[in-house]
């Protein structure tokens, strides 16, 4: 049975009203700083796991769905109990670490499955069962021979661990879910609800669209900059997608194609500042660093991931002779570009630039961003006549938006701590480095490698930022004792965990492409690949020149932007099929400027940029020679 249309009504009106108290909590402790940490991390806690039995009740629409409300109302006093218990008593738990009792250890395993059953029902299964083992991992530990085998910890410990302390439930993933990430999901949703996306797409269209493949260069522009905000790519592929894929389609793309521009480009919105899928603000903490040397060190990449994206795609077009997107179909350049449709966005990166010049908390900044987008749309509808009251209306959509866009990842996060803490407590993390440095024998080529397919294989079906967190805690240990930068390393690991939401089998990314551009998933996956190659390789670039990510100096960060823009370019050229007039011969001489890019010495640095250059201007003259001779008449 399906719920009675009053409780419906019900239960939406309460998700939006709980939404917009947990923005405007966002704000206010924001703005004000937050509450003592305990305090502010079970209130957030109690708040989003509320909001998720609310958006995603038990057995909805099915026959059980009065067990499931019974259920579902157990879980939200469980998690309300728990949290006012730790807001009850937190100078008693952060002063005097109190013995757990058999009832904390029910609110503290009670809680936990509560997390772990709201993570399945917005992700999938693999993540809740992933926690699970690492818990059950921490108890029967003693039964396990070899290295991998620990003294083991009673219910008592594992409840204080989880329950009465800083480091399970109420851990620093959880404030960093609580502060920094919350304040800019909240930036974000006032930057949308201000007209930014109706000004991404047009500024998008105008960019790419009068070019060659101009469809496909649309979808990587809006994809970036969608990405740059929201952070998802399922969510960005569903959103810009159903824009993009079509309109590829209409202009004879292939399906498969469309689809794989579009799951591609949405990826790499989840490596671009500042919120980089909000795993950005959750490698701050676990690196040690400012998260503005995180957004500042991601800018690069980004910029290499785009530049092989746009660059494969050009290449297809021309090859493929995919025609530009008709003028009557773009929007008007003084439209995209208005005072109207720009103030906001300009206000807001103003606001977070004097955040970041006054040295202000990331949180601080974030709401300086979004105080000044508001007055910005303000000054804007009452200097274009219209209604200022509105603007409270902009308000409020932007505060219940940003409060459900903390959900998911809040959850996720909440249960991501539980499973470091186990790490941590069991000494898995050190006996997993010992076996990949014994299997790697020292070689940082070999164990990085080992280290990309567990990540590729990690993500598969989880969230980014449980995905990078889960493996980070494991296994980036390896590389750091082989010397390798901890901010390289982590990167490293959050580029092959984004990457794994499009690789096979299971590619969420994909799936929802192939889904909008009604194509074979498999066919997606494979173009995703092709036009991804030059994001594969990144994060390994990332190991040979550390400059890529602001290490090394001057000298350092040149040699890394021109060796990685010669790579992406050449990879770009091989892989799209570049025309030059030597046949077969024409691969070869692509692949060389990728080499020369990856070989140490400057003067194979040069040499690949002078060759790619000039291949470059080779391969146009090809092109515009046999597109001439393909018009001729017969």
């Amino acid at each position: 049975m399906t719920d009675l249309p009053f409780l419906t009504k019900i239960r939406h009106a309460a998700i939006a009203a709980l939404a917009v108290l947990l923005g405007a909590f966002v704000f206010y402790t924001s703005f004000n700083g937050p509450f003592e940490s305990l305090v502010q991390r079970s209130l957030f806690v109690m708040t989003i796991a509320t909001l998720a039995v609310l958006m995603h009740p038990l057995f909805a629409g099915s026959r059980w769905r009065p067990l499931g409300m019974a259920i579902d109302a157990g879980m939200v006093a469980m998690v309300t109990v728990s949290g006012t218990y730790i807001i009850g008593n937190y100078e008693t738990i952060m002063n005097d670490l109190p013995w757990a009792t058999p009832r904390d250890s029910v609110m503290a395993f009670g809680t936990l499955l509560c997390v772990l059953e709201l993570a399945r029902r917005t992700s999938n299964w693999v993540f809740p069962l992933i926690v699970l083992a690492a818990v059950a991992y921490a108890y029967f530990g003693y039964l396990i021979p070899g290295q991998f085998g620990h003294r083991g910890f009673d219910m008592g410990y594992l409840t204080e661990i989880i329950f009465l302390s800083d480091r399970g439930l109420w851990g620093m993933l959880v404030n960093v879910a609580s502060t920094t990430l919350a304040a800019f999901v909240l930036f974000g949703a006032i930057l949308l609800h201000t007209g930014a996306g109706e000004t991404f797409f047009d500024l998008s269209a105008r960019l790419g669209g009068s070019r060659p493949g101009g469809a496909a260069k649309i979808a990587t522009f809006a994809s970036g900059f969608f990405g740059a905000i929201n952070g998802s790519t399922v969510a960005n592929v569903a959103t810009t997608g159903n824009f993009t894929i079509p309109l590829m389609k209409r202009l004879n793309y292939p399906p498969a194609y469309a689809g794989a521009v579009e799951a591609i480009a949405s990826t790499g919105g989840q490596l671009a500042p500042p919120i980089m899928g909000t795993a950005a603000f959750v490698m701050a903490e676990l690196v040690g660093v400012n998260y503005w040397a995180i957004a500042l060190a991601g800018v690069v990449p980004a910029l290499l991931f785009y530049l092989g994206i746009y660059s494969t795609v050009h290449v297809i077009a021309r090859r493929q002779s995919f025609r530009p997107v008709g003028a009557d179909d773009l929007p008007d350049w003084r439209g995209a570009m208005s005072f109207t449709r720009l103030a906001p966005i300009a206000a807001g990166l103003g606001g977070l630039a004097f955040g970041v010049i006054n040295g202000n908390s990331v949180e601080l900044t974030a709401c300086y961003g979004m105080i000044a987008m508001l007055v910005a749309v303000l000054v804007a509808r009452i200097a274009g006549g219209e209604d200022p009251r509105a603007v409270l209306g902009i308000i409020l959509r932007a505060l219940e938006a940003g409060g459900k866009g903390v959900v998911i990842v809040g959850i996720l996060l909440v249960g991501a701590q539980v499973f470091v803490a186990m790490i941590n407590l069991t000494g898995f993390g050190v006996a997993v480095t010992s076996a990949v440095l014994a299997i790697g024998q020292g070689q940082i080529w070999l164990i990085a490698g080992l280290m990309a397919i567990v990540c590729l294989i990690a993500g598969m079906g989880l969230p980014t930022s449980a995905a990078y967190v889960m493996v980070a805690a494991v296994f980036a240990p390896a590389l750091i004792q082989q010397g390798i930068d901890p901010l390289v390393v982590h990167m490293f690991v959050l580029y092959y965990a984004a990457l794994s939401v499009i690789t096979p089998p299971v590619c969420l990314g994909v799936f929802v492409a192939s889904t909008i551009a009604q194509a074979p998933w498999m066919k997606v996956a494979v173009e995703t690949l092709r036009l991804g190659a030059t994001a594969y390789a990144l994060p390994m670039l990332f190991l040979a020149y550390p400059g890529m990510l602001g290490g090394g100096g001057a000298e350092g960060i040149a040699r890394a932007v021109i060796s990685g823009t010669v790579f992406a370019l050449g990879v770009a050229h091989l892989l799209g099929g570049a025309r030059l007039p030597w046949g077969s011969l024409s691969r070869i001489l692509w692949a060389v400027p990728v080499v020369l890019a990856l070989m140490p010495p400057w003067w194979a640095t040069l040499g690949g940029a002078v060759l790619v250059a000039g291949l470059i201007l080779l391969s146009r003259q090809a092109t515009d020679a046999h597109d001439r001779e393909t018009l001729q008449p017969a």
